[in-house]
């Protein structure tokens, strides 16, 4: 699969781009997972325009996690072109154009999947970013606004038209946000319609080594774009790719190697923020992975870890997880 001039190769697997998730070190985390494409936390167009230092800190990529997107939102296309024309001078590999965030402070103000209601205006958009960059432009969206109004196969044809490199679709409704089950039929509509040729890549509910080789054979979609299956669980892309190549024989990280990956991203949270925002950080990932699940009289380490304000408690509580709980 291609997506401008780059190669990804056959079933590609791609990292969301998730506010709060994908800062520099756990993109190059997943990438060393063995992530196809990485992108970055999305970056607001009109904060961009303002100099926000916060969010000029999200263009910083290096050259180690590459192929690297860097996403975009906004609700009108001049600050969105002058947005893209300011991610190009950081150089990533493509600008992918959020249309599919649900939440409200997003949503709600006419950006993200706020413009599933307005289409035209989404498409001026589109037109005016591809227009306004050299680089391949992406676009990740939705089903549509609701149930009723699931126009993703139209819209399909339609963002094609503006010149778009490759369409991400998630399998739920802006209604929906993250709840239910993502529906990926009207994905395998779309890549089965014969007047898209752009790379189809579908996102939603990808948790499991299994279930991503049985999408990737029942939707026959490009490439799988993985988000919250991810947080907690940035070895998912290693798993995956053992399991396409070697189902009966791959192996799985060990409890005691997951572990140190825990280590490895509190250390490189604090240096790259401080101790407590880092601390802040990790805590995201260490009560959403599935590592703990299922171990039983779990719970009062669980709230200690996840109310650990220093590494050294942290750390410790760690130590507690390895010879208490992951050996027995």
């Amino acid at each position: 699969m291609k997506i401008g001039k780059t190669d990804y190769g056959e079933k590609p697997l791609f990292l969301a781009p998730m506010e709060g998730v994908t800062d520099a070190s756990f993109r190059l985390m997943c990438k060393e997972f063995g992530a196809d494409m990485v992108y970055t936390e999305f970056v607001s167009a009109d904060a961009l325009i303002r100099h926000i230092k916060k969010t000029q800190a999200k263009l910083e990529i290096s050259d180690e996690e590459r192929p690297v997107a860097i996403q975009i939102y906004g609700r009108d296309s001049e600050s969105m072109a002058e947005a893209a024309r300011i991610c190009e001078a950081a150089a990533p590999d493509i600008i992918d154009i959020n249309f599919g965030c649900p939440v409200k402070r997003v949503a709600g103000k006419g950006a993200g999947a706020g413009l599933l209601r307005d289409i035209p205006k989404m498409l001026q958009i589109t037109r005016a970013v591809v227009e306004s960059v050299s680089l391949p432009v992406t676009v990740k969206t939705r089903l549509g606004w609701d149930h009723e109004n699931r126009i993703i196969e139209t819209l399909a044809e339609e963002l094609q038209s503006c010149g778009i490199a490759a369409l991400t679709i998630h399998g739920r409704t802006r209604s929906q946000m993250y709840t239910g089950q993502a529906d990926w039929e009207p994905i395998k509509h779309v890549k089965e319609n014969p007047r898209i040729n752009i790379p189809v890549i579908g996102n939603g509910d990808i948790t499991t080594p299994q279930k991503a080789v049985q999408y990737f054979n029942e939707y026959k979609t490009d490439a799988i774009m993985i988000g919250r299956g991810a947080i907690g669980n940035p070895w998912i892309f290693r798993d995956i790719k053992g399991y396409i190549e070697s189902p009966d024989t791959y192996r799985p990280l060990t409890p005691a190697e997951k572990m140190e990956v825990f280590r490895r991203q509190m250390l490189e949270s604090i240096a790259r923020l401080d101790e407590r925002r880092g601390i802040l950080h990790i805590r995201r990932h260490l009560a959403a992975t599935t590592l703990f699940k299922g171990i039983p009289d779990f719970r009062e380490t669980r709230i200690a870890m996840l109310r650990a304000e220093t590494a050294d408690e942290l750390e410790k509580i760690f130590d507690k997880i390895e010879t208490t709980y992951l050996k027995q």
